[in-house]
């Protein structure tokens, strides 16, 4: 889009009264934040595996697709999301890339009710294969849906993307701490809905004559700028800044770990008897009790009196949204009483996960 593009469309949306606060209702829609990966390439299996923070692959197969953060992204962009085909299968019942939005953070939008708002999706994709693909608005509890479709025109070149979804007044539409909407970009699927652009109470998320994306070998897909918001015009990107983007995103997922050159995570603590007890407080609160894991890794304690690494945490005592206590196993020679350092070392980390 070009400057003077964008700035009648500024001014067209301002006209429209659709710009005030902060638009965008996805987290992390640049691609910035991949907390899990670091930019490795990970295999992309039929359990919920994330690509990037935020946004996961899920299927019904066996198929395993790698999904990687990668610099390969439009003007304006550093990064975006890649999903490459390793194998080739016309029978999945649904591969699909998904972000899961917190009830609270759609609660605007007034979905179930005859006020509901109109939401714009926006996004740049760019795939080796052309033809129909397919995206989708999902309730929660999966039987509100509404499917729609985009055309990519040229092979491996970045196009930029916007449906409308018109808001629905009717269903269920939780505004909580669970899964208020979900937005799905669905690849493959066995069947397929001509039911499109309009709300169904099903959970369909795939249009009938879509491209195939499973049924081709080596085939890539590739999505960054992602942007929902509410209203009939898509606005050029909301670009958060980094700090801004992580601190969403911390919300729902956290990792604690050395850097590699001895600069990682450290608490302190107090040893107990033969064990250092500690509590780590997360960056920001997480949406609800945290699954706690990474206990096993490699971990370091420095006290006045012994200095030593191989150590692991045998307890996370009552994860909350705010905290964990953690123990580490028993060592005979850590001194009763004396305070301490528990250190992350190269090898150990420590995660806490309270994803949708």
């Amino acid at each position: 889009m070009t400057k003077a593009a964008e700035l009648a469309k500024m001014g067209e949306v301002l006209t429209n009264s659709q710009i005030g606060g902060r638009r965008n209702l996805i987290i992390n829609g640049a691609m910035q934040v991949d907390q899990r990966n670091s930019g490795s390439s990970v295999n992309l299996a039929n359990a919920k595996v994330y690509a990037v923070d935020r946004f996961y692959w899920i299927e019904s197969s066996s198929e395993t697709p790698t999904g990687q953060r990668v610099t390969d992204a439009p003007n304006g962009f550093t990064h975006s999301v890649k999903i490459t085909n390793t194998s080739t299968t016309t029978t999945p019942s649904y591969t699909q890339l998904v972000q899961s939005i917190e009830g609270n953070n759609v609660s605007q939008l007034y979905f179930g009710n005859s006020s509901a708002e109109s939401v714009t999706l926006s996004f740049y994709v760019k795939s080796s294969l052309t033809g129909q693909f397919s995206a989708s608005l999902r309730n929660g509890a999966s039987n509100r849906s509404n499917v729609s479709t985009y055309t990519i025109n040229s092979a491996n070149t970045w196009e930029r993307k916007t449906i409308t979804f018109v808001g629905d007044t009717t269903g269920t539409w939780t505004t909580d701490t669970s899964v208020g909407l979900d937005l799905i970009f669905r690849l493959d699927d066995t069947g397929g809905t001509s039911s499109l652009n309009q709300w169904t109470a099903t959970g369909d998320a795939f249009a009938s004559g879509s491209v195939r994306f499973m049924g081709n070998a080596s085939a890539t897909w590739q999505i960054t700028g992602v942007q929902l918001e509410v209203g009939l015009q898509a606005t050029p990107f909301e670009h958060r800044s980094f700090g801004e983007e992580l601190a969403l995103c911390q919300r729902y997922f956290q990792k604690y770990a050395d850097d590699g050159n001895g600069n990682g995570y450290f608490t302190n603590g107090m040893i107990t008897g033969t064990r250092l007890y500690g509590v780590i407080r997360w960056t920001t609160t997480m949406r609800a009790n945290p699954t706690v894991a990474g206990t096993s890794g490699d971990f370091n304690i420095q006290s006045s009196a012994h200095t030593g690494g191989g150590f692991s945490i045998d307890e996370t005592h009552n994860p909350s949204v705010d905290a964990v206590r953690l123990r580490t196993g028993s060592n005979s020679n850590l001194t009763n009483g004396q305070g301490a350092i528990l250190r992350f070392d190269a090898a150990g980390s420590l995660t806490a996960d309270s994803e949708l």
